[in-house]
């Protein structure tokens, strides 16, 4: 009887600790979730490529960054679609460059009717440059838009009435952009205000690491003078002591003579000394042209497209200094 008793207080022992644990399990399941849900991290979209990469290196590993613009095309290809305004009426934070770049954005965010969306300008409080005219003559130009593809950019031309809008490509500015997404999004949710400084100092360590490198690389050609086809590149010159000279608009789809004589024109007018075109333009009168003209052809790549790690900005602005070098030896 008194085996029989003490098995009996035995079991029922195991069944209220068997109970007891559950409780404990259920209310430490219930807390996480809580706590999920309260620390979530607001819905962030990009507009394009470069500001991107600055908005997701600051975020980091505290939430995911979308992105309006594919990396894959080029911002100024860019046609807002209904999934785009969609895209906007869910989120809670935008960031764009600014300085007249997203001349498309107004009209999207207004269509997404999203009026909790709060927009992060990565550029507010810095000086443009004027943006500079294209070397071309408008007649020239008129006839080129009156072709069979006519609604369609034929050229790398595109005057923007705020100045000059790609500072990302100085890597002096672009820790200027990093600080401001950091500060904005720091004020919008003050939650990851500490991993979200952490990150921008980390990356805007490699950001001055960078601009040391151009500075040291770039010393012996001082004064290096180039003609382009894209007004790009201003920032990335006067910071370094070289001299984007003219802009040249080539169409993309077909030159004519006269196209190339404009070229010829300006490297003779402004004693160029090179030649910049951007990564997958292939043309064999361009480089005839620099060929004739004695001028060195390198591309370099204003990172309007390309892959999404925060890391490729330092591989294209890298390779962009390789050609640089190679260009104004």
């Amino acid at each position: 009887m008194y085996f029989y008793s003490s098995a009996i207080s035995k079991i029922k022992l195991l069944k209220y600790s068997l109970i007891a644990s559950l409780s404990c399990l259920s209310a430490i399941t219930f807390s996480t979730v809580t706590t999920a849900q309260n620390d979530s991290s607001p819905k962030i979209v990009s507009t394009f490529l470069p500001i991107h990469l600055f908005t997701q290196a600051v975020v980091g590993d505290t939430g995911e960054v979308e992105i309006l613009i594919s990396p894959g095309m080029g911002a100024h290809d860019y046609q807002a679609t209904p999934d785009d305004a969609k895209l906007l009426s869910d989120a809670d934070v935008l960031v764009e460059n600014g300085l007249g770049f997203e001349e498309f954005l107004s009209a999207l965010v207004d269509n997404a009717g999203n009026s909790n969306l709060q927009q992060i300008n990565a550029s507010e409080g810095i000086e443009a440059i004027e943006g500079e005219h294209d070397e071309h003559d408008e007649e020239e130009h008129d006839e080129h838009a009156h072709d069979e593809h006519e609604g369609e950019e034929h050229g790398h031309g595109h005057h923007h009435e705020e100045g000059n809008p790609h500072v990302w490509l100085d890597p002096v500015l672009a820790q200027q952009q990093v600080a401001t997404i950091r500060d904005g999004l720091i004020a919008i949710n003050p939650g990851n205000a500490d991993s979200y400084s952490t990150n921008a100092e980390a990356y805007i360590q490699q950001l001055q690491e960078l601009d040391s490198e151009f500075q040291q690389r770039l010393a012996p050609v001082a004064g290096c003078n180039f003609i382009t086809f894209h007004d790009a590149f201003p920032y990335l010159a006067q910071r370094y002591g070289l001299t984007q000279e003219a802009i040249v608009e080539i169409p993309e789809d077909r030159n004519s003579p006269k196209d190339i004589q404009r070229v010829q024109q300006a490297a003779r007018e402004y004693g160029a000394k090179a030649l910049l075109t951007e990564p997958g333009i292939e043309d064999k009168r361009i480089e005839q042209i620099s060929s004739d003209l004695n001028l060195s052809l390198e591309a370099i790549d204003p990172i309007e497209s390309g892959e999404t790690d925060p890391q490729y900005y330092f591989q294209a602005m890298r390779g962009n200094l390789e050609a640089l070098e190679r260009a104004c030896q």
